[in-house]
């Protein structure tokens, strides 16, 4: 018999036959992982298993290749933040993320962690700045990460304006040239590590989903980002054209 314990995140859960649920984790030791939960349909137990929900599982099979099953105790709801359409778009968007891009069953404490601190700060003041930062780890911990540090060209930190499609590096306007129309616009503030300008977030979520969606199709699956994804990016332009 195979068992592990850990606290995890529910990225999503969907019926499974009559009554149970096919629950997808993110645990913080085991990585994504995936499991039946009994009775998982039952108006006791779906309000915890929605996604952005902290349990705590015990997971069980027989043998390590089975798809095994869960048990479940909840440890934090986030349906607060369900009458916050912007960060529950945020919260479903990360959600859905992590279900594409994540290996099944590899580790990733570091992301989990990170992830963790996202979700306690959806619906706060700063919180688009935080989802932007989540992002770029994300795309780092997949192995896109972008390098903004100096430009890829003449190896300066000043100026830097630009990001290179192909490679993730920084450009500054001198180091473009007469490719500047080819590159992809880096607001200032996401090389500078400061919060993001609401003016900004629509160009800042535009240079991360292009790296999002080339990991998506590197990874074999040809699908657009997540429709939560979509609804976010229209929620920052909106906020943009507030500002």
């Amino acid at each position: 018999m195979m068992e592990w314990r850990d606290e995890g995140i529910v990225l999503a859960a969907k019926p499974h036959g009559e009554s149970a649920a096919l629950l997808t984790l993110f645990a913080a030791r085991e990585g994504r992982f995936s499991g039946i939960v009994r009775g998982g349909t039952s108006q006791r137990m779906s309000p915890h298993l929605q996604p952005g929900g902290q349990v705590a599982a015990v997971w069980k099979a027989r043998l390590g290749s089975h798809i095994g099953s869960f048990t479940i105790e909840p440890i934090r709801s986030r349906a607060a933040l369900y009458s916050d359409a912007p960060a529950l778009a945020a919260l479903s968007s990360s959600a859905a993320l992590l279900q594409l891009l994540l290996p099944e069953r590899a580790p990733h404490p570091q992301l989990w962690q990170q992830s963790l601190s996202l979700l306690d700060q959806l619906g706060r003041p700063g919180w688009q700045s935080a989802y932007l930062r989540w992002e770029c780890q994300l795309l780092e911990q997949s192995g896109y990460g972008l390098d903004l540090t100096s430009c890829a060209v003449t190896g300066s930190s000043d100026d830097l304006a630009y990001v290179s499609p192909r490679t993730g590096r920084a450009v500054s306007r001198a180091g473009a040239g007469d490719w500047a129309g080819r590159l992809l616009i880096l607001p200032p503030a996401l090389a500078g590590g400061t919060g993001i300008p609401a003016a900004d977030l629509p160009l800042a979520l535009q240079l991360t989903g292009h790296f999002l969606a080339r990991a998506l199709a590197e990874s074999g699956q040809s699908r657009p980002l997540p429709e939560a994804r979509q609804r976010l990016a229209g929620y920052f332009a909106r906020a943009a054209g507030g500002s």
